[in-house]
């Protein structure tokens, strides 16, 4: 699977009802196509994973892969209990995904063997890119452990620990290979792909592809561009993210809202936008799209 460029992580529409809202997720989906992301990961976490009906986690994936035709690898979100997990992969594989974005188990994460089991059992429905945050804090060995598993493919960093990361890209290159994945997956990732940059990194996944992409391309295309978007919107957007609690997903349902598309309210526990910051959310957006218009 080849995963290049900025990678797009969909939001979960829902209706005036609170259901899932099929028509504007494949409308979302196919805007966000149009604009060229190097893969479609669908119902993770800016997908509110966690807050998905397994019915509705398995007709977001069949939304998202027919809305792709193809033109870029469609990954699904997958994780919790291994039996949710592994019916969760095995409704991804029925609906044409590729792969699977494995989140940590809930609540209980094990011994290191048990975690490799639980990445085991999930791996043989789909190839999957275990994804390092919270709890689940990995050594550069147990990380080269999980890549000699068949089907682990990539491993997606939302801790940002710089250090750990370095020395977890160098043991896994050393001793798997050059095609195993990496890629940074903390919130507004732009903001901190210049450091991993410098560790190798090059691919990251982007909360404002989802309702900016034009936005989001300009950053990828780099040039005095690139440093003027960090300054003036990807700083900015960071720290309103910082102002409330699930702000990372809120934010982005709030612009796709702004831009025009109904993809209705996050969903319990998270929390929508207050309206101060809904405002400063806009001004930001409009900022942004203005240096891409110059």
């Amino acid at each position: 699977m080849n995963l290049s460029g900025v990678l797009f992580f969909p939001v979960t529409p829902f209706d005036a009802r609170g259901a899932l809202a099929e028509d504007v997720l494949a409308e979302h989906v196919s805007r966000g196509v149009a604009h060229g992301p190097g893969g479609v990961f669908v119902a993770c976490g800016t997908g509110e994973f966690s807050a998905l009906s397994q019915a509705e986690h398995a007709r977001a994936v069949e939304v998202a892969v027919k809305a792709t035709g193809g033109a870029a690898p469609v990954l699904a979100g997958a994780g919790g209990p291994l039996g949710a997990a592994l019916e969760q992969a095995r409704a991804a594989r029925a609906a044409g995904a590729e792969g699977l974005l494995l989140m940590p188990p809930y609540l209980m994460l094990g011994s290191r063997a048990g975690f490799a089991a639980y990445v085991r059992a999930v791996a043989a429905e789909l190839p999957v890119i275990v994804y390092q945050r919270g709890a689940l804090v990995l050594e550069p060995d147990a990380v080269v452990e999980l890549a000699r598993i068949p089907g682990v493919i990539g491993l997606k960093d939302g801790l940002g620990d710089i250090d750990r990361f370095q020395r977890t890209v160098l043991a896994v290159r050393r001793e798997i290979g050059p095609d195993f994945t990496f890629f940074n997956g903390l919130p507004t990732a732009e903001l901190t792909m210049p450091a991993y940059r410098g560790l190798g990194v090059e691919l990251y996944s982007s909360a404002v592809f989802a309702f900016a992409p034009e936005i989001a391309t300009a950053y990828f295309d780099g040039g005095e561009l690139s440093e003027r978007l960090l300054t003036e919107f990807y700083a900015p957007l960071v720290e309103l993210r910082g102002k409330g609690p699930g702000y990372a997903v809120a934010l982005v349902k709030a612009g796709l809202r702004l831009r025009g598309l109904d993809v209705g309210p996050v969903r319990a526990p998270l929390t929508d936008l207050a309206p101060e910051h809904l405002a400063e959310l806009d001004e930001i957006i409009q900022r942004g799209l203005a240096l891409v218009g110059e």
